[in-house]
């Protein structure tokens, strides 16, 4: 089997600020994946360790659920690099895949910030299509993280309780 590698960006009107704290909470990850995957995370996680502590050392195990409800992977939650605020690596170990790295990395622009996520995987078995399943995946997650930040973006501010489109 081949190793597959896909990378995707996307401009974000935000902070990478904010966006580290979306992209490294479980919230966050959890309304990228839906409703197509859900993560179950370890009992009691709402972020990865941001500060880089625990790198090398699985966080726990993670099953990937279709849909919510049925089983598809299970994975030991490991992150292996930290820049707080700018980039993490994920390689997890996965049932499904002989090898697994993600990477994010947070880049400040002059309209927010670009989001660059950076896959190399290995499947285990029928590779084209894993790798075309995954590709199709993160551009849904990067749909779900642009529309996100978009709605936000056009909520008025500075009126107490209610909501307006800016013009």
């Amino acid at each position: 089997m081949s190793t597959v590698r896909v990378q995707l960006e996307s401009n974000v009107p935000r902070s990478p600020a904010e966006l580290w704290d979306w992209s490294t909470s479980v919230r966050g990850v959890e309304a990228e994946m839906g409703p197509v995957l859900k993560l179950d995370f370890p009992k009691g996680m709402t972020h990865i360790p941001r500060d880089g502590s625990g790198l090398g050392r699985p966080l726990g195990n993670c099953r990937f659920l279709l849909f919510g409800v049925v089983p598809v992977d299970l994975s030991r939650l490991t992150f292996t690099e930290m820049e707080p605020g700018r980039r993490f690596v994920e390689q997890s170990p996965l049932l499904s895949m002989k090898s697994w790295r993600h990477e994010r990395i947070l880049t400040p622009g002059p309209d927010g910030t670009r989001i660059v996520d950076r896959l190399e995987f290995t499947p285990r078995f029928a590779g084209p299509v894993v790798g075309w399943i995954i590709e199709r995946f993160f551009r849904h997650r990067h749909a779900v993280l642009k529309k996100q930040y978009r709605e936000r973006r056009s909520v008025a501010r500075g009126e107490q309780g209610a909501q307006g489109i800016h013009v």
